[in-house]
């Protein structure tokens, strides 16, 4: 299913609509402030493997987690105060901060993670949704699959077919995928540069 919404507006109904389908256990695929994602549940384990399947990653394959603030970061990694400023600096924005994951993160996830990805998009849609469902979305960019690029809701539709339940479009994104920075050393790194411009 494909479902128009508006990045300025979004509309309730299909957000309250798309967490439903996230909360019985289906992926969705819904805009960014980069490129569009594929999501599912953090409780969810069934649903996480269904992303790695789709996606066609291994399963040791690190995948980020959508907030929407830093409110929730500390419970779920290790935030020095210095990395919280810079978080607080670029944040919302196109940016995957990696952290020290604690303990609580491996009970979510298919294999021990020492560390996660946590990204806070600066994305209407992106808020709507986590704030709605009420903890994290576990998710990964939609990819340009070899020569079929997937940068819209219909796109993306028309290829993954009944292996998404719901694709939330809102047109074109012609982007660059977020700037990654590690977080987790004494020296932080930019290990990917994107769309985020930074100083460190």
């Amino acid at each position: 299913m494909i479902i128009r919404i508006y990045e300025k507006n979004p509309q309730p109904r299909i957000i309250k609509q798309a967490v439903e389908v996230i909360t019985s256990g289906d992926l969705i695929v819904y805009p960014t402030d980069t490129l569009y994602g594929l999501g599912c549940d953090l409780h969810n384990k069934k649903a996480l493997e269904k992303l790695y399947r789709i996606k066609k990653m291994d399963k040791k394959t690190p995948l980020s987690f959508i907030s929407p603030d830093l409110n929730e970061v500390s419970y779920y990694s290790k935030v020095s105060n210095r990395a919280y400023r810079l978080m607080n600096k670029y944040l919302p924005g196109p940016y995957t901060f990696i952290l020290p994951a604690k303990k609580e993160v491996n009970k979510f996830m298919l294999y021990n993670r020492k560390e996660i990805g946590i990204r806070v998009p600066d994305s209407n849609i992106c808020k709507a949704l986590t704030e709605e469902l009420g903890n994290p979305l576990i998710s990964t960019s939609v990819p340009l699959w070899q020569d079929t690029i997937l940068n819209s809701g219909e796109a993306i539709h028309d290829y993954f077919g009944k292996e998404i339940s719901l694709v939330l479009d809102t047109g074109i994104l012609v982007s660059e995928p977020s700037t990654i920075v590690d977080l987790t050393g004494n020296e932080f790194q930019i290990l990917r540069h994107g769309k985020g411009e930074i100083k460190i």
